[in-house]
């Protein structure tokens, strides 16, 4: 069915929340396993019905957030998804309790109550409340960043629209872009102060409602984090402090002498070549018609996927006035198919989300055809991105189909781009780890410490002279940080997978591919230590691991750069 023709219907919550207090408690009287496992079956299937709806509210609502009718659909969810997901676990705590526990694991797999704890202890009812309003706090901040209506060289530009100046081979229009976007943030720097402030506050009295002393552990038990300890994440982030800020800022040494700037400022960053920066050849149509002829010789696997991508309608890519910002791939249980969100707007990212957010979408896919319970579909957001940023590196043999002669620059920027993420991403982690530790900072501390985190990361950058940018505020155009508390290690963690399977890839296409079949073809059914291990990959915890990552990738960069420097 094409997403146009999908029904949306607000469901009967009332109808619903009794429905699962029945499967409850035929659960906790369940006379066999069979029993228990047929009343979770039927649990499962209203869930998917429940989730397809608030999915279809969420894309829609996205795509226009100006639309009214889905403006209050999204309002409904976001008041009742707590309650939602609270009559959920009491389902969740009828199998756990259950006499018939152990025989019903052997079918739905160990893994899959490991889960289901995890869940019972990321809320409790006494949070209800206050999570519906971290909700309506996360899309009042979603609703204002889209509202950007920002003036530039005599057009009014969203903030996805302004992103193509920011990487201009004229300089001066780069700095430009970035001062009208800098303002424009600096304009509504109460507002999102403000924000920012009442989400710390209630993420802190939620996590003290449950007996947490800040929200720092109820956030790693939020994002499902099994396999891993709070320690080996911070273990993970000195790794690439020590590790990869050395190998990064030896690169960028590297790409300023390419670019041939002398002092280079925060607005050349992002500028990867004298004669500017790769973009997609061609029409937002003709990148589309491209993606779909890569994934058709791919393999047969993604042919069949892609086909269905196309027939039934599954993207919204263009960006436009009223369109929330950012990307994403989500699921429609329902339908057993993906959807992908983006905002194309000429860069090399357009063809990103081709790759990046249809990795997600083929991961779901392909999990959505197999015979196990819906919990285990799809595991962490940490193994998650690893479907979507691995893809990036093992199409490239396909990538000459949007760049043409630029193809070469384009993997150089992107094999560059994905290493000097990994500081970006940690650094992100890390100020979240400070202002959830430290709740009482005020909006100028949390800047500080941001500037400060800035130095240790990523030492080369000049923000002198930018609004917002220059007063340490750029992390507010960081939309996780505020939607999806500490998220954004996920990133760092798939992102060094994705780089070592770009380097088996470099060694050997075809086993690089048959791995990440492997790897998508397990879906949730391991956690993220185990599916990085059987991926054959080191672990990104594991002492040496980030040095060896950092240190290949860059110099696989250094040959590519001295080759172009030479052709």
């Amino acid at each position: 069915m094409k997403f146009s023709e999908m029904p949306y219907e607000r469901p009967d919550l009332a109808a619903a929340f009794s429905a699962f207090d029945a499967m409850a408690q035929a659960i906790a009287s369940a006379p066999d396993a069979a029993a228990v496992l047929a009343q979770y079956a039927a649990f499962e299937k209203l869930a998917a019905h429940l989730s397809t709806m608030a999915t279809l509210a969420e894309v829609r609502h996205t795509i226009d957030t100006r639309d009214a009718f889905y403006e209050a659909e999204r309002q409904f969810f976001d008041e009742n998804s707590p309650r939602l997901a609270d009559k959920q676990l009491e389902v969740y705590k009828a199998v756990l309790a259950s006499p018939h526990r152990a025989a019903a694991a052997e079918k739905l797999g160990a893994l899959a109550l490991e889960k289901m704890e995890l869940a019972v202890k990321s809320q409790t009812p006494e949070v209800l409340e206050l999570m519906a309003q971290e909700n309506a706090l996360t899309s009042a901040y979603q609703k204002l960043y889209a509202s950007a209506q920002i003036p530039f060289r005599g057009r009014t530009l969203t903030v996805a629209q302004l992103a193509k100046y920011k990487t201009n081979a004229d300089r001066a229009v780069r700095k430009a872009a970035y001062e009208a976007e800098g303002a424009w943030f600096d304009a509504h720097r109460e507002e999102f102060d403000s924000l920012y402030d009442q989400l710390v506050k209630n993420r802190t009295a939620q996590a003290q409602a449950m007996g947490y002393e800040n929200f720092v552990p109820l956030g790693a038990i939020r994002m499902n984090r099994l396999g891993y300890t709070l320690d080996d994440m911070a273990a993970y982030r000195a790794q690439v402090k020590r590790d990869v800020v050395p190998v990064v800022a030896k690169l960028k040494r590297l790409q300023y002498a390419r670019t041939g700037i002398s002092q280079p400022k925060f607005y050349d960053d992002a500028f990867c070549f004298k004669e500017g920066n790769p973009a997609p050849h061609g029409t937002p149509e003709e990148i589309l018609a491209a993606g779909k002829k890569m994934y058709h010789e791919l393999s047969p696997e993604t042919s069949a996927f892609i086909d269905e991508m196309f027939e039934n309608e599954l993207f919204d890519v263009l960006a436009k006035p009223g369109k929330a910002p950012g990307g994403y791939c989500t699921s429609l249980p329902d339908y057993r198919l993906p959807f992908i969100f983006s905002n194309f707007n000429g860069t090399a990212g357009d063809v990103d989300v081709l790759t990046h957010e249809a990795g997600h979408a083929f991961a779901d896919y392909v999990a959505q055809r197999k015979d196990i319970p819906a919990i285990l579909r799809e595991p962490g957001m940490e193994s998650c991105e690893i479907h979507s940023m691995s893809m990036e590196f093992l199409t490239a043999d396909f990538h000459h189909l949007f760049f043409g002669d630029e193809t070469a620059r384009y993997e150089l920027a992107h094999a560059e781009d994905a290493l000097y993420f990994l500081p970006y991403g940690a650094m992100v982690d890390e100020f979240q780890h400070i202002v959830y530790s430290n709740p009482g900072l005020t909006p100028a501390q949390r800047n500080a410490e941001w500037t400060r985190l800035e130095k240790e990361y990523r030492p080369w950058l000049d923000f002198e002279g930018l609004p917002f940018y220059g007063r340490g505020a750029g992390w507010q155009r960081q939309l996780h940080i505020y939607e999806y508390a500490f998220y954004y290690i996920d990133y760092c963690l798939a992102q060094t997978v994705a780089l070592q399977f770009f380097t088996a890839w470099l060694a050997d296409k075809a086993d690089a591919w048959r791995r990440y079949l492997a790897l998508v073809g397990r879906a949730g059914t391991e956690t993220y230590p185990g599916l990085v291990a059987a991926a054959g990959f080191a672990s990104p915890f594991a002492p040496g691991t980030m040095k060896a990552v950092a240190e290949k990738v860059g110099e696989w960069v250094g040959q590519q750069d001295a080759a172009l420097r030479e052709a």
